[in-house]
């Protein structure tokens, strides 16, 4: 053996070495993420981890379609709740001047439009007289008395649309 085969042999025994050394350490690292991404397979009677997440996506998806349908739900409420006759204002009073204690009374009864009635009722000693007028946008196709007119102010106050 030269010189120049002495050092070419320790140069490939060196490669080697290092290379050995190299086959080792991914070997190592190999195991580790192994054991790390075991979790991934079904091994052991386990669910996988691919199956638990393509599971969890359908839940969500399910939840999702839940959530849509409950809020056409919600919005078809809300327009019922709208036309729902909610809103209110009563006014007493005395209608003749020989009688006290406010018997006679106008109430307002109106949706989120201003649409309802009004009734009216009028008490004196030996009667009484109930009125219906219709109410339409907040305004009424007959001619309203001063306390109807304050009824059905109140209860266009509480409407969404009402001025504050």
């Amino acid at each position: 053996m030269t010189w120049d085969t002495q050092t070419s042999v320790i140069a490939v025994g060196a490669v080697a070495v290092v290379s050995l050394l190299l086959g080792l350490v991914l070997l190592v690292r190999t195991g580790r993420m192994r054991q790390q991404y075991r979790v991934l397979d079904a091994a052991d009677g386990r669910e996988s981890f691919v199956a638990v997440v393509a599971r969890k996506a359908e839940e969500v998806a399910a939840l999702r379609d839940d959530v849509a349908g409950l809020a056409a739900e919600i919005r078809a409420t809300q327009s019922e709740v709208n036309r729902a006759i909610r809103h209110v204002g009563l006014v007493r009073y005395d209608a003749f001047g020989d009688m006290g204690g406010r018997m006679s009374f106008s109430v307002a009864l109106v949706d989120d439009f201003g649409n309802g009635f009004i009734l009216t009722t009028v008490h004196a000693r030996s009667e009484s007289r109930t009125y219906v007028k219709e109410i339409r946008g907040g305004m009424a196709e007959v001619t309203l008395s001063p306390e109807e007119t304050q009824a059905l102010e109140d209860a266009m106050a509480q409407t969404p649309g009402a001025r504050s």
